[in-house]
């Protein structure tokens, strides 16, 4: 415990070093045997606390004891410890932490269970008696010198399958629960031998000791803090491969850090990055574990996935009232100011009369969730909370759909109007709100991004693993991203293109300019596809660079406005909305084309969707067929040619 602390030392040191912002977030993990008694009444303690301070994760609990990982602000978690560590027996609650920038869990469970980790052996109680306790470095010392001892490894077969110690015994199981009959096939002989067991962290172990005491092995130890405390204190020594984990990094090195690794999305076998190079290894297919399944399982588990996001949009979950609550966190800027210069200032679309009325209804709180005045005095990096009672979203249209998934990738095709991210008067009626749902517990984060109004195709990672990968195609160009846009008026010539600068600072209502003399630099090509009878003329843009609002600006600037435009377009549709009505006019911008190389395989991928009604003609039927059946065999596209 104390060496934890000496490392949290260290780590903050650092970020004041280099004078990076300390995260917001700490991450907690424990889970200690003790007898507990009364537990629903503690679930409910617990739970109102959790909401109170508002903290996120999953605390289980048992006669047998507590299991918990959750995250929050770092004086709330220290609340939360100092509330647990209160309850008798569990006095010495130890937890590792690591921080966040951001809040890695969506709710707060607190769920009473028979057991913390499942098991099904009556009369093993670990908060009674577990098997003798081996640190790290005892048991690499015993290893350095040879002494005869058997490894047991404890853990599943596919958990095995990323890396053990060398000359481990394994035992061939699919669930802990499975583990008391694997022990007894074990020779007789072992009885007398000495054995030390490990697992990921050590919990398994805690039950698994004493259950092979009571079935008569004299000589058994425990890894204290399984393979991940022996990689922090040991390295790879006496260790070959890696150590699978249970969230989205799937496998860490034994310096802790995070590996190529991934998981086979048909059969989750855990895949090392040379079996990614194996011709069997088809992402969203197979693997050299499963290989031979159909392309029709494929199809039918994708049906399922847009059949659950249906599900989820329906109602739209920010359509039920909630109490939302919305960080405001203090800039350099601000320190010193009084709470409402403060307000005023970084968000200046909100009048003074509405903060007031805000903060007198005690909805303005500070980081202990207490109300705080119009007067009070702000310092910089403080975070302010403004709480919104019965919140109820703007209608959206979340008629999402699944183009392809993969382990690590994810092609959706967007609607409209839906925002890509929580931000003003929407938090959940937004694209990454469902999607997270869909895919809980992963949290798969978009790769570039759409305007709320612009429809079409999006691209997803779902870890950062992925996001690692792919993220530098984009900074080096290698992402090619074609658009459909309709604009009033008619080009002169077939093929031109715009590469003024667009300024970094946003209006108050969210909206930029160009600029000819600064900011950032941006670049757009374009293609005439059709001039219509009515004087619109539909194009196919392609963004060599990705600034916010890049296409709709160069063509405002070009006197070719969207159609459909409310803060670019021309005089009579411009009406400064951000987001559009369910019912308004759509906005004519759809991303159609997306090409890229495949983070693991490094294939080249490429996916186009259908023209939106606006983009189609008679002779367009055929080219979105075409397109369609593209999208899902990641097949080379035709071009869309009217």
């Amino acid at each position: 415990m104390l060496q934890h602390f000496r490392n949290v030392l260290a780590a903050v040191r650092i970020f004041i070093m280099l004078g990076v912002p300390m995260p917001d977030i700490r991450n907690i993990a424990a889970y200690k045997f003790a007898t507990l008694s009364d537990l629903k009444a503690l679930r409910e303690r617990l739970k109102a606390r959790c909401k109170e301070w508002n903290l996120k994760g999953t605390i289980l609990l048992s006669k047998e004891g507590i299991n918990l990982f959750m995250a929050g602000e770092p004086e709330k978690i220290e609340r939360i410890l100092k509330e647990l560590r209160a309850l008798p027996g569990l006095e010495n609650l130890e937890v590792k932490v690591s921080e966040s920038d951001e809040q890695p869990f969506r709710r707060m469970l607190v769920k009473v269970k028979k057991e913390i980790i499942a098991f099904g052996v009556e009369g093993i109680n670990p908060a009674l008696r577990t098997s003798p306790k081996l640190k790290a470095s005892q048991l690499k010392q015993w290893l350095d010198e040879g002494r005869p001892v058997t490894l047991l490894d404890t853990r599943n077969d596919y958990e095995v399958k990323l890396g053990t110690f060398k000359n481990a015994l394994t035992i061939g199981i699919d669930h802990f629960r499975h583990f008391p009959d694997a022990v007894r096939k074990l020779p007789e002989e072992m009885k007398e031998q000495p054995i030390v067991m490990f697992c990921t962290g050590g919990i398994r172990c805690e039950k698994a000791g004493p259950f092979m005491e009571r079935e008569g092995f004299k000589n058994v130890f425990q890894l204290e803090g399984g393979i991940l405390k022996y990689f922090e204190d040991c390295g790879s020594a006496h260790y070959d491969g890696e150590c699978f984990v249970f969230d989205q990094r799937v496998g860490v090195d034994p310096s802790l850090h995070e590996t190529a690794s991934t998981q086979c999305y048909a059969c989750q076998t855990p895949l090392t990055e040379a079996e990614q190079q194996d011709s069997r290894y088809v992402a969203n297919v197979s693997c050299p574990y499963c290989f031979g399944r159909s392309e029709q399982e494929a199809a039918r588990n994708l049906e399922k996935r847009n059949t659950a996001v249906r599900l989820l949009a329906t109602p739209l979950p920010g359509s039920q009232p909630y109490e939302n609550i919305r960080p405001l966190h203090v800039p350099e800027r601000c320190d010193g100011f009084i709470l409402m210069e403060f307000l005023l200032t970084i968000l200046t679309h909100i009048p003074a009369e509405k903060w007031e009325r805000i903060i007198a209804a005690g909805e303005m709180l500070n980081e202990s969730h207490q109300s705080v005045k119009g007067d009070h005095r702000v310092r910089a990096g403080e975070r302010y909370l403004h709480k919104i009672p019965c919140t109820v979203e703007p209608e959206v249209n979340a008629a999402i759909q699944i183009f392809h998934e993969d382990e690590a990738l994810i092609v959706l095709l967007k609607s409209a109007p839906l925002p890509m991210h929580a931000g003003g008067r929407f938090n959940r009626n937004t694209l990454q709100y469902i999607i997270h749902q869909l895919y809980a517990p992963q949290k798969p984060q978009a790769a570039h991004r759409l305007d709320a109004n612009t429809t079409g195709l999006v691209l997803l990672t779902r870890t950062r693993h992925f996001a690692s990968k792919l993220q530098p195609q984009f900074t080096r160009g290698e992402i090619t991203k074609k658009y459909l846009v309709q604009v009033t008026g008619s080009p002169v010539l077939d093929e031109f293109d715009c590469d003024l600068p667009i300024l970094d600072e946003a209006d108050k209502v969210g909206s930029r300019t160009v600029s000819m003399e600064s900011g950032q630099s941006a670049r757009t090509e374009f293609r005439v596809i059709r001039r219509n009878d009515d004087g619109t003329s539909l194009l196919e843009a392609r963004p060599i660079t990705g600034r916010t609002n890049q296409i709709r600006l160069h063509l405002q600037h070009l006197d070719l406005p969207v159609v459909g435009d409310p803060v670019y377009g021309k005089a009579d549709e411009a009406t400064g909305t951000q987001t559009l009505g369910i019912n308004d006019p759509p906005l004519c911008l759809h991303s159609w084309q997306i090409r890229f190389r495949h983070p693991l395989t490094d294939e080249w991928l490429e996916f186009t969707s259908e023209p939106p009604a606006w983009a189609s003609s008679s002779q367009d039927q055929k080219a979105e067929g075409t397109a369609r059946r593209a999208s899902t065999f990641r097949s080379p596209l035709s071009a869309f040619r009217p």
